[in-house]
C-alpha cells in the first residue's frame, strides 16, 4: 500500500473519531460516575485513538507518521508529568510538616464565610499575576484555600472554581505567562500591545465572576455558621502550628517569582516539607511511623512513604480526616495515566490531518467578521477537546487563522485575545485536557464538580463573542 506522507481527509472522515470519542466519553461517564477517571476513561481514548488511526490506514498514512505524531505529543508534556509527581509529593510533605494544616488553621479565623469565595479570586489573581502560572497558584496557595474552604463548610466545587477563575485571570494577564507570550507570537503581534486589549475583555469577565461569587457567598453564609473553634482545637491537638512554617511556601512562591525553574522550586518545597516534619512534627511522624522511637530508619522510611503514597492522619472530626489525607506521587499516576492516553489521541488526530480539516472547514465558513471570531474560538475548543492539549490550541487556530484576520484588514491582537479567551481558558473545563486533569488532581476536585462554577473559564469566551457581534472594540489595521 503505497503511503500518503500529506494527508489530506474530509471533515466527515476527520468527525468520525470525535464524534466516536465523545459517544464513548458520555456512555462510559453515565455508567461508572466519577469512577470513570480510574482508567475506563483512559481506555476510551486510547480507542479513540484507534479508531482514528484505522482513518488514517484508510487514507493510506503511515503507522511510523501517526506513531511520530504519538511521541511528539508525550514529549510535549513531560514537563506537566514531572510536576505532577512532585506536586503530589508536596502536598505528602506540606502536610506532615504542618504546613497546609496550620494555613487551614490560621484561614478559618481570618477569611469569613461571607467573603471566602471573592477572596480566593483575588488571592489567586495576585499570586498567578506574579508567577504567571495558574498551575504554580493552584499548588500552593490553591490547596489550602481548598482545605480552609471545605473547613468553613462551603462546596469545594464552589472553592475550586474561585480558584481557578482567579488563577487563570492572572495566568492571562501576566507577562511571565508562557501562554500569554505564545498567543502573540502566533497571531504576529506584540506582546504587552496583546495584553493592553486583553484586558477590554478579560477586566468585565472577572467583574461578572467576582459579582456571582459574592452572591454566593451570602447564599451560603446564609445556609449556616461553622464552629471554628472545634476546627482550630482539633488542629492544635494533632500539630505544631505556628507562623513559622510558613517560610516554606513563601520561599517557593518567591522562587518561582524569581523565575526559578518550576521544577527547582517544587523540589527545594518538598524537601524543606520534608525537612520542617522531622523539626516541628516529630510526635506525628512517630506515630504515623508506628515505632517505638522516632530514629534514623523509622522518620526516612516515614517521610518517604509520605511523599510516594497514601498517607491519612485521623482525627475525631470527619471533616479534617478528609482534608488531613493525601496520595503523594501515587496518586497522581491516574492523572498521568490519563494524560498520556489522550496525547495518543491527539497525536493520531493531528498526524491524519483531522485537526487541520476541522478548523479548514470553520475558516471557510466564516464569511464576516463575527463568523470570523467564532470560528477561532469553536477551533480552539475543539482542539482543547480532540488534542487535550491548551498550546495546540493557540498554535494550530493561531497558525490557520493568523491570514485570514489579516486579509479582513484586523490587527493581529484581534486574534491573539481570541486565541486566549477561547485557548487558554477553556483548557481547564475538559476533564481529558493536560490543564483539567492537572486541576482536577491537584486541587482535589472532580471537572464535573468545578465547571459551573469556573465562572471565568467560560465567560471570557462568551465575552470576546459578544464583543464581536456588537462591534466592541475591534481594532484594524492601519
Amino acid at each position: 500500500m503505497t503511503k500518503n506522507s500529506n494527508p489530506k481527509i474530509s471533515l466527515k472522515e476527520a468527525l468520525i473519531p470525535l464524534i466516536i470519542l465523545i459517544l464513548l466519553l458520555a456512555l462510559n461517564v453515565s455508567i461508572f460516575g466519577d469512577d470513570s477517571l480510574g482508567g475506563s476513561n483512559q481506555f476510551i481514548l486510547l480507542l479513540g485513538a484507534f479508531i482514528a488511526a484505522g482513518v488514517g490506514y484508510i487514507k493510506k498514512i503511515s503507522y511510523h507518521k501517526m506513531l511520530k505524531a504519538v511521541g511528539k505529543n508525550l514529549k510535549s508534556v513531560t514537563n506537566a508529568i514531572l510536576i505532577l509527581l512532585f506536586v503530589g509529593a508536596l502536598a505528602g510533605t506540606w502536610l506532615v510538616s504542618g504546613i497546609v494544616p496550620t494555613m487551614i488553621y490560621y484561614g478559618v479565623q481570618i477569611l469569613h464565610p461571607l467573603i471566602f469565595l471573592p477572596a480566593c479570586i483575588i488571592i489567586c489573581a495576585i499570586i498567578s499575576l506574579a508567577t504567571g502560572s495558574s498551575w504554580t497558584t493552584s499548588a500552593t496557595v490553591g490547596i489550602a484555600l481548598i482545605g480552609i474552604g471545605k473547613a468553613l463548610g462551603i462546596p469545594q466545587g464552589m472553592i475550586a472554581g474561585a480558584v481557578i477563575s482567579g488563577a487563570y485571570f492572572g495566568d492571562k494577564l501576566s507577562p511571565l505567562s508562557d501562554t500569554t507570550n505564545l498567543a502573540p507570537a502566533m497571531a504576529g503581534g506584540n506582546l504587552f500591545t496583546h495584553i493592553r486589549y486583553m484586558t477590554l475583555t478579560t477586566i468585565p469577565s472577572i467583574v461578572v465572576t467576582f459579582l456571582v461569587f459574592l452572591i454566593l457567598g451570602f447564599a451560603n453564609y446564609n445556609s449556616g455558621e461553622v464552629n471554628v473553634d472545634v476546627i482550630t482545637n482539633t488542629i492544635k491537638n494533632h500539630f505544631f502550628v505556628s507562623p513559622i512554617l510558613f517560610i516554606v511556601p513563601v520561599l517557593v512562591i518567591v522562587m518561582i517569582l524569581k523565575k526559578t525553574p518550576p521544577l527547582f522550586a517544587l523540589m527545594v518545597g518538598v524537601l524543606l516539607g520534608g525537612l520542617f516534619a522531622l523539626f516541628f512534627q516529630q510526635d506525628l511522624l512517630l506515630s504515623l511511623s508506628g515505632a517505638a522511637q522516632l530514629d534514623f530508619k523509622s522518620g526516612y522510611e516515614t517521610l518517604m512513604n509520605v511523599i510516594t503514597t497514601s498517607t491519612q492522619i485521623n482525627t475525631d472530626n470527619t471533616l479534617l480526616n478528609d482534608l488531613f489525607s493525601t496520595g503523594g506521587m501515587e496518586g497522581m499516576l491516574g492523572t498521568i495515566w490519563l494524560i498520556i492516553c489522550a496525547m495518543a489521541f491527539g497525536g493520531v488526530m493531528e498526524a491524519i490531518g483531522a485537526l487541520q480539516a476541522i478548523s479548514e472547514a470553520l475558516l471557510k465558513w466564516a464569511k464576516t467578521n463575527f463568523q470570523l471570531v467564532l470560528s477561532t474560538v469553536a477551533s480552539c475548543i475543539t482542539i482543547n477537546v480532540t488534542a487535550s492539549d491548551q498550546y495546540l490550541s493557540l498554535v494550530i487556530p493561531g497558525k490557520m487563522f493568523k491570514k485570514a484576520y489579516k486579509d479582513r484588514n484586523l490587527a493581529p491582537e484581534n486574534l491573539s485575545r481570541t486565541l486566549e479567551d477561547s485557548g487558554t481558558v477553556t483548557s481547564v473545563l475538559i476533564p481529558w485536557n493536560t490543564c483539567g486533569a492537572y486541576q482536577s488532581s491537584v486541587l482535589g476536585v472532580g471537572v464535573g464538580e468545578f465547571f459551573i462554577y469556573a465562572i471565568f473559564n467560560y465567560i471570557s469566551a462568551f465575552m470576546t463573542l459578544l464583543y464581536a457581534a456588537l462591534k466592541i472594540k475591534i481594532k484594524t489595521l492601519k
